[in-house]
């Protein structure tokens, strides 16, 4: 290749700062608050996905301790959707969501999941991996919103956000000792 070609593709694949910067749509947020019920209604959509997304897990794990574990956390998500409830109420704000495109990506690849394995310890390996990348979004936006709650001042939020912060982290504990001490090893034989 002569150096001339060389450097004609070089520059194609290039990229200046101007490519890359994203022109924001006309009404993005210009102050944190604003950030935050878009956060908050985000994770609301979220929570109520999962609602109806864990009955299907549920009766897909075969392992009895994975299948209570999803449907007891069916209820802690029923009643994180309400604690979400009262935080917006707190903020004066009106609860609804705004489809959280991440929590859909994972969601469609735990469908995924459930379709390129068979039922047993194979396929409950896999709703386990799924739930438990589902968790960390969670404790990531959990997180997230509680800083945010905290750095604005809205304490009785932050308290709430905290709650759910702490079942989501739980969650994922028992989620990995189920792998750990019983779906993995029967799996892996």
């Amino acid at each position: 290749m002569k150096n001339s070609e060389k450097q004609t593709a070089e520059n194609k694949t290039k990229k200046t700062n101007k490519d890359l910067v994203i022109v924001p749509a006309p009404d993005a947020a210009t102050e944190l608050r604003q950030l935050f019920i878009d956060s908050l209604k985000d994770i609301y959509w979220a929570e109520n996905a999962l609602v109806t997304a864990l009955p299907k897990m549920a009766a897909n794990a075969a392992a009895a301790g994975l299948k209570s574990t999803i449907e007891e956390h069916l209820a802690v998500t029923e009643n994180q959707i309400e604690r979400l409830n009262q935080v917006f109420e707190t903020l004066g704000e009106k609860a609804e969501g705004k489809k959280c495109e991440a929590m859909a990506g994972l969601l469609k690849e735990g469908d995924s999941i459930l379709l390129e394995t068979n039922p047993g310890a194979v396929r409950d390996a896999g709703i386990i991996a799924a739930s438990q990348k589902i968790e960390h979004y969670e404790i990531a936006s959990y997180g997230t919103l509680c800083a945010f709650a905290k750095t604005l001042g809205e304490n009785d939020a932050a308290k709430l956000l905290t709650q759910t912060l702490a079942e989501e982290k739980e969650a994922d504990c028992l989620l990995n000792d189920i792998a750990l001490n019983l779906v993995n090893i029967v799996a892996a034989e």
